[in-house]
């Protein structure tokens, strides 16, 4: 495994844990103590995945995230202390993939990353899927709603193709959780809830009168009509 991440945490001794445990998976580790350090790290190396923690010293980690966004399309995944559905939403918005809140499991920030390494990989000869305005290339994991790329994480990404490949079925919430997060999040439907939100302000015209991305009451989504 060739995959190179990016720590962005002012905590020497996390940033310690985080490298002997990615190592030790055949990870290459680089490291930033603030966001300046970190956001040029960024640029001379662009590691395959980040690792972003929110409090910085010389500045806020949602701000560091919207600068990466800026140009930056690999996944990061926040960790924090902070564990408000607030500053998750924020993040989310932002364009982070994953959060994970400290003190954290490494077993399962390592299925994290794999996850989001997996999802970000792009597959070759896949459709491009077409409804109306809006237009999924599965290949190049590129979103157009009237001919304008429109931003998405791997994450949401990933769940926007799955829904749109099963158009017109219903999805159960335990189905959808365990193919685009896996098994361990057979429960996490909150966590579901928020990037379904996120993805229709994205896509919709009406986000709270949604015409693509339908609500199945107790049950799950279902894409179109």
């Amino acid at each position: 495994m060739n995959e190179t991440i990016l720590i962005i945490d002012d905590e020497v001794q996390i940033r310690r844990l985080l490298e002997i445990t990615l190592s030790a998976n055949n990870f290459k580790v680089v490291e930033a103590g603030t966001g300046k350090e970190g956001l040029l790290l960024a640029a001379s190396v662009n590691p395959t995945l980040i690792l972003l923690d929110l409090g910085l010293p010389d500045t806020d980690g949602l701000e560091l995230l919207k600068k990466l966004r800026e140009w930056y399309q690999k996944p990061i995944i926040i960790l924090s202390v902070r564990n408000s559905e607030e500053d998750i939403v924020k993040a989310l918005d932002q364009g982070a993939n994953d959060y994970l809140t400290k003190p954290f499991r490494t077993g399962e920030l390592l299925a994290r990353i794999r996850v989001a390494i997996r999802q970000s990989q792009n597959t070759a000869d896949q459709p491009v899927l077409e409804f109306g305005n809006l237009s999924i290339d599965l290949g190049s994991h590129i979103v157009r709603k009237n001919n304008t790329i429109i931003k998405l994480t791997s994450t949401e990404f990933s769940l926007l193709a799955l829904l749109a490949k099963n158009e017109g079925r219903v999805l159960t919430h335990q189905y959808i959780l365990k193919e685009v997060w896996g098994m361990g999040y057979l429960e996490q439907t909150q966590y579901l809830r928020v990037f379904v939100a996120q993805i229709r302000k994205k896509i919709e015209d009406n986000p709270m009168h949604p015409n693509l991305l339908n609500t199945e009451s107790g049950i799950g989504y279902r894409f179109g009509r």
